[in-house]
């Protein structure tokens, strides 16, 4: 993710296809087919879509990066300068620490981050306001600085996130894990390589496809700056400590804001809202609105919820740099609480996965078991294949009727929800004409 130089090439083939969806829909839940400038962008077509499309509009992938079994390793000679990035920060006992390099360390954290939440999620990965193409270069190059490879690379990857979130096919899901998710998955060689198919909306910039490839470009850049304004100390204080603190920062909002929090939304994840994660984040830690709504700039929805980056975007659009910031409508601040007695798939979903990895591996103890006692006991061989054979099927009875039992609860939240979304809409009316 971080200091992998691999060229990626400026020529790979885009994927073609054609509208299927209304351009509001595709707006709302597939960024990466909304329209970016006066002049239109391209748009994919949405397959037959599964659960977790039904549940929150997003289109199936137009692809997802090929997976071998070594593939989830980490790199090691990639990995390198990574982690020999967390050990130069010592060498600020001989450099010394001023008030001038925290100073700095101070406003690169912040601004860089800005680029990130505001620049690479909330602009290129979601496509929530608009801004002319320098200033769209300007925000990409400044998310470069923060050394989490290029926009293309970066947004891509985390519309693959939101469209199987908490699944088998997250990029990053905590469900394998703190580590996977917070550091493993972009030092591993499945995630190395930008997949223009993801943000083929942006891709035909060459610009930014030029920026995507040499994205090192902008911290070595910053690098020279911090040296000119402060001598070594203003690279090893202002540049390295940020880069590191501004690295898990960024980090955490994949690995911690889908466990620790509180939900407000119903969404098919696990996402929760984290003013913690917030503060450190410029906003991000709102993480449960987010997935709830993710076409909004603005992440933290209520005025109490502290979103540096909104704060800074709308900044910005007084200035006329950016427009058409996205806020979250009426009804989706109101629909799919949870306090209002939505249905809580996502939570559902995740325990029943556990549910049924634990009746795998009792299967799997059972039959280890079985086969154990007939090599104890040769005789009784015949009667332990027949016992293994009833525990197997009456473990895969209860899996069916468990599966059953979920479709059946899934459907029937489906079902409540669209109700209360219609008597929602049907009271807002009402009212509406009451007022009248």
């Amino acid at each position: 993710m971080l200091l992998d130089m691999a060229a990626v090439p400026l020529s790979r083939p885009m994927y073609n296809a054609s509208s299927s969806v209304s351009r509001e829909r595709l707006r709302l839940y597939a960024p990466c087919t909304a329209r970016l400038h006066d002049n239109g962008g391209p748009s994919c077509e949405v397959p037959k879509r599964g659960l977790a499309q039904r549940m929150t509009g997003c289109p199936e992938v137009v692809m997802e990066p090929k997976s071998t079994a070594d593939d989830r390793r980490v790199m090691p000679f990639r990995s390198v300068p990574f982690f020999v990035m967390h050990l130069l920060p010592l060498l600020a006992i001989w450099t010394g620490v001023t008030w001038r390099t925290l100073a700095l360390f101070g406003v690169l954290y912040v601004g860089r981050m800005f680029f990130v939440t505001a620049g690479y999620h909330r602009y290129f990965a979601h496509r929530s306001y608009r801004m002319g193409r320098v200033a769209q270069l300007v925000m990409a190059f400044g998310g470069t600085t923060a050394m989490q490879k290029g926009p293309l690379w970066w947004a891509g990857h985390h519309r693959l996130h939101h469209r199987f979130s908490d699944t088998a096919r997250d990029v990053h899901s905590p469900q394998d894990g703190f580590w996977w998710s917070h550091v493993g998955w972009f030092l591993s060689a499945r995630y190395k390589a930008t997949e223009p198919d993801t943000i083929k909306d942006f891709a035909r910039f060459p610009e930014l496809r030029l920026l995507d490839r040499w994205w090192w470009l902008g911290p070595l850049a910053l690098v020279v700056a911090c040296y000119g304004y402060a001598g070594w100390g203003g690279v090893i204080v202002g540049f390295v400590w940020s880069t590191v603190a501004l690295w898990h920062g960024t980090f955490i909002v994949n690995s911690l804001a889908h466990v620790y929090g509180r939900r407000r939304y119903a969404t098919s994840d696990t996402s929760r809202n984290s003013w913690l994660i917030a503060l450190v984040t410029n906003g991000e830690g709102w993480h449960n609105n987010h997935h709830h709504y993710p076409a909004s700039a603005r992440q933290g929805f209520y005025w109490w919820e502290w979103d540096l980056s909104w704060y800074g975007l709308r900044a910005l659009g007084a200035l006329r740099v950016v427009r058409d910031l996205k806020r979250p409508p009426a009804w989706a601040l109101e629909s799919g609480r949870l306090d209002a007695g939505q249905f809580d798939v996502g939570m559902f979903g995740t325990h029943w996965r556990k549910a049924s990895e634990a009746l795998e591996n009792f299967a799997r103890s059972s039959g280890e078991l079985a086969r154990a006692g007939g090599d104890l006991v040769a005789g009784a061989r015949a009667s332990a294949s027949d016992a293994r054979e009833a525990l197997d099927a009456r473990v895969e009875a209860a899996r069916k009727a468990l599966e059953e039992l979920v479709d059946s609860s899934r459907q029937g939240a489906e079902e409540l929800a669209r109700a209360a979304r219609q008597r929602q809409r049907q009271g807002l009316a009402g009212g509406r004409a009451g007022a009248g």
